[in-house]
Parts: structure tokens; sequence; C-alpha cells
């Protein structure tokens, strides 16, 4: 590059890597193809998005429930992002095994890490390795048809515990307690439809710490419940407890009212006695407890048959406080969902406490404590595992804002070529997708649907499929690289 060619020209755009194509790297990379410095044109922007994944979308594609309404909405938001063809999407690109961080150095003036949180949070009580004991996270992974993730689960419980009162532990517990017949409108694969149409359950408890004014989900997630069928929804009047938090919490956030006022509307509509209720499964829904330890039997040794809590009470705060008092019930399968947790990057400092880069307001640190020139974070790896779609927005924001300010101070890229990275990938046999490939994926993937349903349903049940989501990862490639292929 010459001195008469400036970084941000159109001879010579500003080069741009986002690690991560959920919604944090997608919001990311288009703020900032809308920011002001880039629409009054001031500025030029390249930008490549790389996810490890063939497919795009993260945890919108492997995190969120099949049946959960506002999926389409947010991956339609999504695909016209990425469709604009300002954006790269390199796809089946591992960051740290195809590429290193001296290769994003070399190539990209920036690189923003928006790689989300994948694993369990843990909870150290004991019996928790106990066989039948499950990270809800992975059981997300698999009922999604996460690629890497083994094609079989056990579902063999016919009582089971969810420990968690967020989104994700009604998602897996709607999923768990639902008819797999019911799930044949979704994307659901068939190893998965198949695994839960064998499930023989008939309980599933979802436990809360706190009160049913405390819980983290959300009005919509909640009314989900009651659109099973033959599912009957079980509360119990002696976890309905308020203190003076509690009554701030109701009084000042419309959600929270909006949640506790569906809730005390079901335990009132609920039959004295449970013997009246007639579906052949059951979600109860249980608030102040707290989990001890995880239980085995003499009979099934080192295999889950309970569960032991104590009994908390509300210490006028929202917060929880134990009583002393215990109860134990018999389950065969626990699935722990109290949250997510990021995992480390390779030659990226690491917050191992909280499970996020180590940065300041989205600028990456080093072991000093001080900002490494080119490198920023966004999304659930930056702030940890918390907040909606909305938080992200304004995550990548902040993020973008950062770096559009340090980007007269950026180490500048020796090779910023855009053909230069696709060539790098080439010689080393990585089998990456592009958009063009993801299109030609999405399209075998509704195909797979509309056979299905022109068939006459799908596993004997009249049902229209929109799509039928491909699992296996070379199957996923392979779609995606000869779909490119055939349009050439």
């Amino acid at each position: 590059m010459s001195i008469s060619t400036p970084v941000g020209s159109a001879d010579r755009p500003l080069r741009v890597a986002v690690i991560g194509s959920g919604p944090a790297g997608v919001y990311a990379a288009d703020i900032l193809t809308k920011s002001e410095a880039v629409k009054s044109g001031e500025l030029n922007v390249s930008i490549d998005l790389f996810d490890r994944y063939p497919a795009p979308y993260g945890l919108i594609r492997y995190g969120v429930a099949p049946d959960h309404p506002r999926i389409k909405g947010i991956v339609n938001a999504l695909h016209k992002v990425l469709d604009r063809g300002d954006i790269r999407f390199f796809g089946n690109v591992d960051y740290g095994t195809d590429l290193s961080i001296e290769d994003l150095r070399k190539h990209y003036d920036a690189v923003i890490f928006a790689t989300g949180a994948i694993k369990d949070a843990d909870l150290n009580i004991p019996g928790i390795e106990l066989e039948g004991s499950f990270g809800g996270a992975d059981f997300v992974s698999w009922y999604d048809g996460h690629p890497d993730v083994p094609r079989e689960w056990p579902l063999d419980a016919k009582e089971i515990a969810v420990l968690g009162n967020g989104n994700v532990a009604l998602d897996v517990a709607r999923v768990l307690s639902k008819h797999a017949d019911d799930l044949l409108v979704t994307e659901i694969p068939d190893n998965v439809y198949a695994g839960l149409k064998n499930s023989p359950v008939t309980d599933v408890h979802v436990f809360g710490r706190r009160g049913p004014a405390q819980v983290k989900f959300t009005p919509l997630e909640l009314r989900e419940l009651s659109h099973s069928k033959d599912v009957d929804i079980i509360l119990y009047a002696e976890d309905f407890e308020f203190d003076e938090e509690s009554d701030r919490q109701i009084q000042t956030n419309n959600q929270t009212k909006t949640m506790v006022g569906t809730l005390t509307n079901w335990i009132a509509e609920q039959p004295e006695d449970l013997s009246e209720l007639t579906a052949s499964r059951r979600l109860h829904l249980h608030f102040l407890h707290s989990p001890v330890e995880i239980v085995d039997s003499p009979d099934t040794p080192g295999k889950v048959a309970g569960i032991k809590f104590e009994r908390t009470e509300l210490d006028g705060t929202g917060n929880a406080r134990g009583t002393g008092e215990f109860i134990d019930y018999p389950v065969q399968a626990v699935y722990r969902a109290i949250g997510y947790f990021g995992s480390a990057l390779p030659d990226v400092e690491f917050d191992h406490k909280k499970g996020v880069i180590t940065n300041d307001g989205g600028r990456v640190l080093d072991a000093d404590g001080q900002h490494v020139p080119g490198l920023y974070a966004t999304g659930w790896i930056k702030r940890g595992p918390v907040g909606l779609i909305g938080h992200t927005k304004g995550d990548a924001l902040e993020t973008v804002t950062y770096l559009l300010e340090d980007r007269e101070n950026l180490p500048l890229a020796e090779v910023p070529e855009a053909d230069a990275v696709v060539e790098l990938l080439e010689a080393r046999d990585v089998k990456f997708t592009s958009w063009e490939g993801w299109l030609a994926l999405d399209a075998h993937e509704l195909a797979l649907g509309t056979a299905a349903t022109e068939a006459g349903g799908s596993h004997g049940v009249e049902v229209t499929r929109e799509r039928i989501k491909v699992v296996p990862r070379e199957d996923m490639v392979d779609i995606s690289r000869d779909g490119v292929s055939a349009q050439v």
C-alpha cells in the first residue's frame, strides 16, 4: 500500500474480520456498514464474516427451540443483512484451527470476536456427574440438529427435573414434555423426532430457586407452555410467596406483572383435586427450591434416581435463603439450565471466572489490562450470556463505535487484498462455504420439507413441513459447495 492510498479509501478499504455469524456478529457487521462514516463516503469498509459451522446464524439456528415463534423473524432480519452482498460469509472455518490470530492480523486491520457462548454453566453439587445428569445447552444442541453432537440422546426417563427459571429452562422442559408429532411442523431432523417419539416421559418438573416474581423467562416463553397438546401444567400454592421487592417489581415492571398474573391465573383455574387432570403428560412449575444433591439408589448405582432440594424463602430483597427444610423428588434425569458459559479462544486473553474475553467496552485487553490494538469483542463473549436481542444490538453499537474511534491507529494488514484470504483457505484445503452455498443448503432443506408434505406428511402424520434440517456437517458442506458449483 502506498502512502497515497489511505486506509478506508475506495482503493484500500478498511478490512475487518468478524468471527461468529450469530446475531452479535451480523449486527456488528451491519452497524459498521451503516455507520455515519461509511454512509457519508468518508470511510470504505470490507467485511468478512467467519463461522465454524457451515451455516450462518449461530445460536438462532442451534440454540433456540424449533417451535419458538420468534425464530423466523430474527432469521429473516439476519438474512436481509447478509443477502445484500456487501458482507462476505465464510462458513466451516474454525478460528484457531483453520485461521490463527497471525493470519487474521496479516489480512485484516481489525478483528471482532462474536463467538457467543455454547457451554453450560457449572453446577457444583454432589451427584452432578451421575448418568442421567445433563447440561441443558447440550440437549438444545441435540434437538436443534447441531452438526458436532451425537445423533442419539438417552430419553428413557419417566420423571425429569429441569433446573433453572430462564428461557432455556422452559424451552428444554417444553420440548421434553411435548409430543413429538406436534413438533413435526418445525424443522427438527428425523433423528430428533425418533428420539422424542420413543420417550416414556410422563412428568417434567421445572425448579427455580426464588419466587414467581423473580423468574428470568419472558411472557412469550411462559405462554408457549400452555400451547402444548395433551400436557397439563401444574403449580403449587406453597410456592407463591411475594416479599417487598416482589411487590415493587410487580408494580413497576410490566413484564413481571404479566408473568405473575399469568401464573396466578393458572393456579386459580387449576382443580383442587389434581386427579381431575387428564393429560398423559404433566409439566410442573416449582419455585423456592434450591438443588442440594442429585442421588442414585442401590438399585441404580451411578444413575440418577432422585434429586434433593432445600426449600427457600424470600428475604425481602427478592433474594432467597435456605429454610432448613429438605424435600426429595424421584426423577431419572436432571437437566441443568442455569445459564451458558463462554469458551476461551486461542491467543486472546480470557476471563475464566466470567466466561468472557477480557475487554473494556468491547476493546480486547491483554494480560496487563492494556487494549490490544485492532482486536474487539461483542455479544455474549464480550458481556456474558445475559440479555435479549435488543441488548446484542446495543452491545454491537458500542464495540463498533470504539473501532471507528481507533481507526487511525489500527495495525495495518500486510496483505489486505480480498482474494488473499480465499487463496489461503484453499491452500490449506479448508472446505469453506459461502453465502451462495447457504442459499443452496437453505433451498435443499426447504425442498426436504416440501417433499415430506407432498408425500402425505411425515412419519405417518399428515402435516405441512416447511423445512427439515440437515444435520451431518459433511452433508451440509457438500450441499453448500455442490450448489455453488452447479451455479457456475
